[in-house]
């Protein structure tokens, strides 16, 4: 079977769709070796992120091993991670310079 969702790097905390996932489905994607398996809470459009494990609101969010953006809420395993739950660590940074002048 092909896979549904793909992780580059062990650290991530998110996985990335690679067919559209429906709430409720099972999506079982390798992270390193290791195979985890883990039920979408809803519909994830292609090309968009989930995420692998609990990420709690504050935490980093990490894709291809790097951090993209910071959660603005708790974010539960197999929940959709998107720009309503997280904020680019680049935006924030334009906002607080920004605030500065």
């Amino acid at each position: 079977m092909a896979e549904q969702a793909l992780v580059i790097d062990p650290r991530d905390s998110v996985a990335v769709a690679v067919e559209e996932l429906a709430a409720g489905s099972l999506c079982t994607v390798r992270v390193g070796d290791d195979p985890v398996t883990l039920e979408i809470m809803e519909k994830i459009p292609f090309g968009h992120k989930f995420a692998l494990r609990p990420i709690a609101k504050g935490e980093n969010v990490i894709k291809y091993g790097e951090v993209i953006g910071e959660a603005t809420a708790d974010i539960g395993p197999g929940a959709w991670v998107h720009v309503h739950n997280v904020v680019s660590r680049r935006a924030k940074e334009r906002v607080r310079e920004g605030a500065g002048e």
